[in-house]
């Protein structure tokens, strides 16, 4: 292999890893609002965001994110009760724009049912009354029933809706650009408040969306908020590599998240980017405590909260997901499980038979709880069907093992950094702020203090160029133009 392609194979790794929150103010885990320590009640959700966000920043967060969801239902309330009901994300960030100096924040916008100019002045806006630390995180959206919110009663196909997605990020650089950074001259002396040339329209004409501009809000501090892209889908992957500033991705393993994180760069290399200046972030669910043995202890109480069924045909009480009856855990295991109690120990008689995937099950319940098959703390039925019922990146042990992992996964070029999400607003956050950040600074892989005043500067992304200053809108030169 030559020293150019050894070069392409392994990504050159920041100095310091990314970390930020990724805000459900009912909490992660499913019923996890139960937990005595937990925030639960939507209608105090301004209170909570406000000390969470001061707590972030406290500790040196590089943003906070807010996903969105535009449908709700009551399902939600066992399996993602933080869905049920929530403070739409471009309020939630310029509330707490006011109340924060640091940390960015960032506001998710679904593409398929926002228009581009009204996202453009609104993120522009938040940019400069927060001087430069406002992002997007762009969702195409395919979801009947957000769809039908908006009187549509079809989802377009993920070609479409990626298609639609790019552009809708096209219009928005280029209303950012609408405006020359030096374009208000304010001269009082002759009268002249701005140079005329540096205003400019945008012309914009796609398939899917189009814009005439200029943008009614000057150019943002940052040139461009920040733009996010979400999911591990081929299509979400090619366009974050192609137009995004970060993409949140979720790996199943380390091994994947290195493949993943290679592709993904030379993706964007390959399309002429500088890898560097493109972030890969990850999620994780971290419970955390002073010892691991306290750490289990919180984990285990979790998964006594988490509704299932406690004997085969017994009526819960309430209506369980498929997944979290004792008839699917049989299947899962690939035993019989007739007469069984959810919290029996499971005997390892009959652990010996599982099948692959529920020796897979029985080593995630070891990993997250120390619990092994005959052990002093023993493997549960319960502990097997949590474990296969709650699909999340979940971490638990003291400050120094999740430390431990964030910085292997981040020394090994998996990751660029992690978003955060809490089990439940209370302890769990400011346990996380208290015990893994001051020991990832410890040890040099977090930045002891924000590195300048916005959000682009803090992430080591530069500010862009204004790509539309010397552009000739409405004419075939404009980078941006589009035709029908």
């Amino acid at each position: 292999m030559s020293q150019s392609d050894s070069r392409r194979d392994a990504p050159v790794r920041r100095a310091t890893m990314v970390v930020g929150a990724t805000v459900r103010t009912l909490g992660a885990w499913p019923s996890g609002w139960r937990h005595p320590d937990a925030h639960r009640d939507p209608a105090g959700d301004p209170r909570v965001l406000r000390s969470l966000a001061l707590t972030a920043e406290s500790a040196g967060l590089h943003f906070l994110y807010f996903g969105d969801w535009l449908a709700t239902g009551p399902e939600f309330e066992l399996t993602d009760p933080y869905l049920l009901a929530r403070i739409e994300p471009l309020a939630a960030i310029s509330y707490l724009s006011a109340v924060t100096e640091r940390i960015g924040l960032i506001a998710t916008v679904t593409s398929a049912h926002s228009e581009p100019y009204s996202t453009a002045r609104a993120s522009a806006s938040i940019d400069l009354l927060s001087g430069g630390r406002a992002g997007l995180s762009l969702s195409s959206g395919a979801e009947p029933r957000s769809a039908a919110n908006f009187g549509r009663t079809n989802v377009h196909p993920d070609e479409d809706r990626i298609e639609a997605a790019g552009e809708f990020i096209e219009i928005l650089r280029g209303l950012w650009d609408s405006w020359d950074d030096d374009a208000f001259v304010a001269d009082a002396a002759t009268g002249r408040l701005i140079d005329h040339e540096g205003v400019r329209q945008l012309g914009y004409v796609g398939r899917h969306f189009s814009s005439a501009g200029p943008l009614n809000v000057a150019r943002p501090p940052q040139g461009h908020p920040i733009v996010s892209v979400v999911g591990s889908a081929p299509g979400a992957r090619a366009l974050a590599a192609r137009q995004a500033d970060i993409s949140f991705l979720a790996p199943n393993s380390l091994a994947e998240a290195i493949d993943v994180y290679r592709a993904t760069k030379e993706q964007a290399r390959y399309l002429g980017r500088d890898p560097a200046h493109f972030l890969l972030i990850t999620p994780i669910l971290p419970i955390v405590a002073e010892t691991r043995e306290e750490a289990w202890k919180i984990y285990d109480d979790l998964v006594g909260l988490v509704p299932v069924e406690t004997a085969a045909g017994v009526d819960a009480g309430v209506a369980l997901p498929a997944n979290r009856t004792i008839r699917r855990l049989a299947g899962v295991l690939g035993v019989s499980l007739n007469g069984v109690i959810i919290d029996e120990a499971v005997p390892a008689t009959i652990a010996a038979r599982f099948s692959p995937l529920g020796a897979e099950l029985v080593a995630l319940v070891n990993s997250r709880s120390g619990r092994t098959i005959g052990g002093y703390r023993p493997v549960t039925y319960r502990h097997l069907l949590v474990a296969h019922a709650v699909a999340a990146p979940v971490l638990v042990g003291s400050g120094i093992d999740v430390a431990d992992y964030l910085e292997s996964w981040f020394l090994a070029s998996a990751t660029d950094g992690f978003t955060v999400l809490s089990a439940y607003l209370g302890g769990q956050f400011e346990a996380f702020t208290a015990l893994v950040i001051p020991e990832l600074k410890r040890r040099g892989v977090f930045p002891e203090n924000y590195a300048g005043a916005t959000l682009r500067e803090n992430l080591g992304l530069p500010r862009p160029a204004n790509t539309l200053r010397s552009a000739a809108f409405g004419s075939e030169r404009s980078p941006l133009l589009r035709k029908r």
